[in-house]
């Protein structure tokens, strides 16, 4: 199962493993981390689970649609060149050990 490591905004980190197939923000709601809301459940129609992709992972990823990019305008924390919705980046074995830092807000 692919790691990840969710860096909080305090610098708290913590790993988990996710099942292939699921999303980042599938991983961090349902292994309590805080800071990542996903109040639209996954759907790309929220920017509640914003995160910051440490840059050597960003040929990895799939590429961002233009839902996700319109998204990505109205994050609560600011948008930078690495930011991504939790909910588009899917855990496969490409992304194992992935970092994302979490903004300091969401909503």
């Amino acid at each position: 199962m692919p790691k990840v490591t969710y860096i909080s905004h305090d610098g708290a980190e913590r790993q988990v493993e996710l099942p292939a197939g699921w999303t980042l923000m599938q991983g961090a709601t349902l292994n309590g981390i805080d800071g990542i809301e996903g109040e639209c459940g996954g759907s790309c129609g929220c920017a509640t689970c914003h995160v910051y992709v440490d840059e050597r992972f960003a040929d990895k990823l799939a590429p961002m649609s233009e839902v996700e990019d319109e998204m990505l305008d109205c994050t609560e924390s600011p948008r930078e060149a690495n930011s991504r919705l939790g909910c588009q980046i899917k855990a496969t074995p490409e992304i194992d050990g992935i970092i994302v830092r979490l903004p300091e807000a969401q909503s």
